[in-house]
């Protein structure tokens, strides 16, 4: 992880949400059924939804935040 990189991530407010909800996933988004939002993640969707942005624009917010070592 290069520190560079990390500062660039957070360098756009709606990938500092994205953190922000993803570190209390229970309190943001709704639950699918079988699923522990704190282990198995959230589905892009729901960010997409939150967002009110295209998939392809959140997908590419969390490659940001992924390959910057914030998410995995």
């Amino acid at each position: 992880m290069e520190l560079i990189e990390v500062f660039k991530a957070l360098s756009n407010e709606s990938r500092l949400q994205i953190l922000q909800w993803l570190k209390e996933p229970d309190r943001h988004f709704t639950p699918h059924e079988g699923i522990d939002m704190n282990t198995t993640g959230v589905c892009v969707s729901q960010i997409t939804d939150k967002l009110k942005m295209t998939q392809s624009t959140a997908s590419q917010y969390l490659s940001i935040l992924l390959r910057a070592g914030l998410i995995t």
